[in-house]
């Protein structure tokens, strides 16, 4: 649905925001873009998005260049940017309305009805803007950019500032976005929030993507697990007999942790050996368990090792 083909951008200053970027997008997924601050992710869809220009590159749009054939590319993205701008003394329907107008569509009062009303806002319709919270402005974003009906939806930090329970509705609009077709493409600082929704995730650092990947296969690939044994009697060291396991005291010597690769086929031979080394030195275990890494682990290791 998007290509982005060696995508850079200079800004006045000689500061570069964005380094030979390269991306695809499919048709019909939720793509997340994370990044620490000042990678580039809100350059880099404001680009996409033609409201900045590019130094050099391209992007197309369902097949639309969107400098060549900017009108076509356009009416194909919905927007939802980070800052809160409205006009606080227009209606929540006047303003989504309006928004509606701005591509040329004709008054369609039936499609308004139906976002409003996915996005919880049907009853705060003759609400003038400035008498809504901050998470309900949030939503009239979104409503805002559904309004012309595009295929895709950028969502830039779109949950930021609204309460848990708004969030995971919020969360369940975008799936059904998603099921009837529409492309979304999510910058998040809630890592949670693209473990939860995203079909793949990227990495964006100092401008350059840095990974892009399925989200599971992402977690397979990357996701590391720890098995933590609880010891019935505390160590002061780790017993040299077993100092090829890796183990790491911790807990106060109450427990050793073993860390490994989950998706290696030769682990369930070590972790097996592991039990056998700690019963011939005479150590009782009286619980275990086991952590999988998340994606804020797999994606701080990430910006880390590019730092």
């Amino acid at each position: 649905m998007i290509r982005v083909e060696g995508l850079s951008k200079t800004f006045r200053g000689g500061f570069q925001a964005l380094v030979d970027v390269d991306l695809e997008i499919r048709r019909g997924e939720i793509f997340a873009l994370l990044g620490p601050n000042g990678a580039g992710k809100t350059t880099l869809i404001s680009v996409i998005c033609g409201l900045v220009n590019p130094s050099a590159g391209r992007v197309t749009v369902d097949g639309y260049d969107n400098l060549r054939e900017y009108r076509k590319a356009r009416a194909l993205i919905g927007l939802v940017p980070q800052e809160l701008t409205s006009e606080a003394f227009t209606t929540v329907w006047d303003t989504v309305s309006f928004s509606r107008g701005l591509f040329g569509k004709p008054k369609d009062p039936a499609h308004i009805e139906r976002v409003l009303r996915s996005l919880t806002l049907w009853e705060k319709r003759d609400n003038r803007l400035l008498q809504l919270s901050g998470g309900m402005k949030r939503r009239v974003l979104i409503a805002k950019a559904l309004a012309h009906e595009p295929q895709v939806l950028f969502l830039d930090e779109p949950t930021a500032g609204v309460d848990v329970a708004l969030r995971r509705e919020m969360w369940e609009v975008v799936r059904q976005l998603r099921d009837q077709g529409v492309t979304i493409i999510l910058t998040t600082h809630y890592i949670e929030e693209a473990e939860e929704m995203a079909d793949r995730i990227g990495v964006i650092r100092r401008g350059e993507i840095v990974l892009v990947e399925n989200k599971h296969a992402l977690m397979r690939k990357l996701g590391n697990k720890e098995l933590t044994l609880h010891l019935h009697e505390p160590l002061d060291a780790v017993p040299t007999a077993l100092t090829g396991h890796g183990l790491a005291l911790t807990d106060e010597g109450h427990a050793l942790v073993y860390s490994y690769n989950a998706a290696s086929q030769e682990e369930s031979s070590s972790i097996s050996g592991l039990l056998a080394d700690l019963e011939a030195v005479g150590l009782r275990v009286k619980d275990l368990h086991t952590r999988q890494s998340s994606l804020e682990d797999i994606f701080v290791s990430l910006v880390q090792e590019r730092a």
